[in-house]
């Protein structure tokens, strides 16, 4: 495979495409576009374990908007030609969009599905049939129970982010999906990590795939400043009102476990005169939307969020990431830290660690293969967090959730997954 294409141009894109490139003003390819695409072109089924911010979407967007273009099958009621499956709503209308951009000047149709929502202008949309389909696991097995919409001419599909769909819990339904489609298919299968289970649900999907690596783990954490500030569970509140006084903090993301821990740093710090939305799944669509379009703009500095929700936010030039709350999962830690070094750019990632959150670091640690340096310069810098025994990874989970810190519900599940009506994904 020739790893040296410099220019869009040299890509065997048909011209719409070149020329929509060219309005967006992009140039240069970026590593997986380059390794990928050509692939694509070619039918092949692809293994790409890639995060957000490395142009995953472009990757796959154009060449699937060129074998479409090109294949000229008839569109049929109800049915879909091409499905890109994303876990969240947010997610799923950067990828449409992405679409509609990339493919403004064919003459392609286009529809987003996704809960939370009507579905009726969602049925509407799938009703003449369409050749690109994005959607939620939830919703689209709605429409199909409902007999609005048929997989069964599927062309190409796209499972995305499906680290993280595991984690929500999306695995049954992504077997059924599966298990509609018909046995000839171009598959493209995307995720951020490749642990045993995402890597056993990718062999049972995909046929002599390529394998395309960009930016793994360790080089992402390279390009990020880390620190680590000790401190009591109380103080946490002082010492990011503190940070946020700095005007380098311009456009921040803090990240908590909880829905209602994000509204509650969010409230608190509104009081205190600082501008802030909060994003988590149990927020409308339209909440959700004008928040991150608000955070986007300026209006809003910043913005705190869970990490289903913050999951596929595509927003450039964040100064600063601050753990409010670190994870117990050390992966999510990655992919959080990476909301600030998109596309091969440095970043800030500041995580504030109580007593009960100290074998959560110890196991990112592991992850990351490096220590996160401590810094003691912080007013609220805690000796007595920084010399407590270190209690074990599970005791340190039900120490945090029976303080009302949060983690995962019983079922494995986080806020937003299936409900019997309408509240599915």
């Amino acid at each position: 495979m020739n790893n040296t294409i410099d220019l869009f141009s040299k890509i065997n894109l048909i011209e719409p495409l070149q020329r929509a490139i060219t309005a967006t003003g992009y140039t240069k390819p970026t590593p997986i576009q380059q390794l990928a695409i050509p692939h694509l072109l070619e039918g092949r089924d692809l293994l790409g374990c890639a995060q957000t911010g490395t142009g995953k979407t472009a990757a796959f967007a154009l060449p699937i908007l060129q074998q479409l273009a090109h294949g000229g099958r008839r569109l049929e009621p109800r049915q879909a030609r091409s499905l890109i499956l994303t876990p969240t709503r947010e997610l799923a209308i950067q990828i449409f969009d992405s679409f509609k951009n990339y493919g403004r000047f064919l003459r392609l149709r286009y529809a987003v599905v996704y809960g939370g929502v009507g579905q009726g202008a969602q049925v509407q949309a799938v009703r003449g049939g369409v050749d690109v389909l994005i959607a939620t696991p939830g919703r689209l097995l709605d429409l199909i129970d409902q007999r609005c919409l048929s997989l069964r001419n599927l062309e190409i599909f796209v499972l995305d982010e499906a680290d993280r769909m595991l984690d929500m819990g999306f695995v049954n339904d992504i077997r059924k999906i599966i298990a509609m489609l018909p046995q000839q298919r171009q598959n493209l299968f995307f995720s951020a990590t490749m642990p045993r289970d995402i890597k056993q649900l990718a062999d049972s999907m995909l046929t002599d795939p390529v394998t395309v690596e960009v930016t793994p783990v360790s080089s992402t954490v390279e390009l990020i400043q880390q620190s680590l500030m000790y401190v009591e569970r109380s103080r946490k509140g002082d010492l990011l009102r503190h940070l946020l006084k700095n005007p380098k903090f311009q456009r921040v993301i803090v990240f908590t476990r909880t829905k209602h821990g994000a509204n509650r740093v969010s409230e608190n710090l509104e009081k205190n005169r600082i501008s802030s939305a909060a994003i988590h799944g149990n927020k409308s669509q339209g909440a959700r939307q004008r928040a991150l379009e608000d955070f986007r703009s300026g209006r809003v500095r910043v913005l705190v969020a869970t990490d289903i929700a913050a999951r596929g936010i595509d927003i450039d030039n964040i100064s600063h990431v601050i753990n409010y709350e670190i994870p117990n999962i050390p992966e999510s830690y990655v992919h959080r830290i990476g909301r600030t070094a998109r596309a091969g750019a440095e970043g800030i990632a500041v995580s504030f660690c109580d007593a009960e959150e100290r074998a959560f670091i110890r196991d990112i640690e592991k992850v990351i293969a490096q220590p996160i340096p401590v810094d003691i310069s912080q007013p609220y810098h805690s000796e007595d967090v920084a010399n407590s025994r270190l209690m074990s990874k599970g005791k340190a989970k039900a120490a945090i959730e029976g303080g009302g810190g949060g983690g995962r519900s019983r079922g494995g599940r986080r806020g937003g997954g299936r409900s019997r009506r309408g509240g599915r994904r």
